[in-house]
C-alpha cells in the first residue's frame, strides 16, 4: 500500500508539500497540485479520512437534513447539493426527518457526533420548535437552511415564491380567466403560503380575486380530493391554479374523473416544474422554481464559508420561471369581463 512518502517520492516534492495539497491547508502552485495528484492517482494512494479529520479538525463532509426526499422537488434539491459537494471535494450525509420535530432534532445530534464540518436543512412545513433550535446552533457549525422563509440568524437561500405566485396569476389573467379557484397547500406552510399571498396580491393587482381557495396537504390525493370539491361547486371555476405540481396533478386525475376536458374547458396550473410535470396529460404548465440550482447554490455558500471564510448572505433569492405547456388554454369569450 503506497504512502505519503512514496507520493513524496513520485511527484518530486516534500511529504509536508503532499500533505497540504491533500489537507488544502496551505496555499500551494497549481502546477505542483497536480504533479502530486497525478502522483496519488498512477500510485492508488488512500490517505486516512480519520486521521486527516483528527489532524486538521475537518471531516470534509457536509449534513443535509430532509422533510423527505422522495418528493420530487426535494430530490431535486439534493441533486444540486451533491453536486456542489463533489465539486469541492466534499462528503453528504442525508438524513430524512419526515418533517418531524423530535426526529429533525435527534439526526441533528447524530450529525453534530460525526463532526459534520456544516448543516443544510429543508425544514418543510412551519416548525418553530425545530426552527429554534437549529438557529440557536453553535456558532462552530455553520448552517443555511433551504426552500424557507427569511429567518433572522441564520442564512436562507430559496426561490422567490410570491413573485412566483405573482407570475401565474398574471398569466392566467392574461389568458382571460375571471373565475379563477386555488388549491394551495396546508394554511401553515410558510412556502405555499407565500405562494398563495402572491397569486392574491397579482390577481388584485388586476382588479382580480380568487373564486375560491381550498387548502390541502402538498401531495396528489390531496389535490385530487380539492379539485372534486371544486368541481362539485355551484359555481365552478374555469382555472385553477394548484401550489405545487403534485397538487396539480392530482387536481388533473380529478378533472379526468369527472368528465371536465383540460384545456378546452378548465385549465389547471402547478407550481415546481418536477421532472414529471412535462409528462402528463396534458404537459402541465408551471411555475418552475430553480431546484437543483438552490442546492447547488446553497453548496457552494456554506463550502465558500467553510474554506475561505466568506460569508453567508441572510438571504439569497433564486428567480423562477413560467413555464407554457398545454393544461392552460383560453377562457371562452362569453366568461371574459
Amino acid at each position: 500500500m503506497a504512502t505519503i512518502r512514496d507520493v513524496a517520492r513520485e511527484a518530486g516534492v516534500s511529504t509536508s508539500t503532499v500533505s497540504h495539497v491533500i489537507n488544502r491547508t496551505r496555499y500551494v502552485a497549481p502546477d505542483t497540485v497536480r504533479q502530486v495528484r497525478d502522483a496519488i492517482e498512477r500510485l492508488g494512494y488512500a490517505p486516512s479520512e480519520i486521521a486527516r479529520a483528527l489532524k486538521i479538525r475537518r471531516t470534509h463532509t457536509i449534513g443535509m437534513i430532509v422533510p423527505s426526499s422522495a418528493n420530487p422537488f426535494f430530490g431535486e434539491v439534493l441533486r444540486g447539493v451533491e453536486d456542489g459537494c463533489y465539486a469541492h471535494g466534499y462528503s453528504l450525509i442525508l438524513c430524512n426527518s419526515d418533517d418531524r420535530t423530535e426526529r429533525l432534532l435527534s439526526y441533528l445530534n447524530a450529525l453534530r457526533s460525526k463532526r459534520i464540518d456544516g448543516l443544510l436543512v429543508i425544514t418543510g412545513n412551519s416548525n418553530p420548535d425545530g426552527l429554534d433550535r437549529l438557529v440557536a446552533l453553535p456558532d462552530d457549525l455553520p448552517l443555511l437552511l433551504l426552500d424557507a422563509p427569511a429567518h433572522d440568524g441564520v442564512g436562507v437561500v430559496a426561490a422567490a415564491s410570491r413573485e412566483g405566485g405573482r407570475l401565474a396569476a398574471r398569466f392566467l389573467a392574461g389568458r382571460g380567466f375571471r373565475r379563477i379557484a386555488c388549491i394551495g397547500g396546508p394554511e401553515d406552510h410558510p412556502r405555499a403560503g407565500e405562494r398563495l399571498a402572491g397569486f392574491r396580491e397579482g390577481l388584485h393587482d388586476l382588479g382580480l380575486d380568487t373564486l375560491m381557495v381550498c387548502h390541502a396537504a402538498l401531495d396528489v390525493g390531496a389535490g385530487q380530493a380539492a379539485m372534486a370539491r371544486l368541481l362539485r361547486a355551484d359555481v365552478r371555476p374555469d382555472a385553477v391554479f394548484c401550489c405545487n405540481d403534485l397538487l396539480a396533478i392530482g387536481a388533473l386525475s380529478a378533472a379526468f374523473h369527472f368528465g371536465v376536458d383540460v384545456p378546452e374547458a378548465l385549465s389547471v396550473m402547478g407550481y415546481d416544474d418536477i421532472g414529471i410535470a412535462a409528462y402528463t396529460a396534458p404537459p402541465l404548465s408551471t411555475v418552475r422554481q430553480p431546484a437543483s440550482a438552490i442546492g447547488r447554490t446553497a453548496a457552494d455558500i456554506l463550502i465558500g464559508h467553510l474554506e475561505q471564510d466568506l460569508p453567508i448572505p441572510p438571504t439569497t433569492l433564486l428567480q423562477p420561471l413560467l413555464i407554457d405547456r398545454r393544461s392552460v388554454g383560453r377562457a371562452p369569450e362569453g366568461t371574459r369581463s
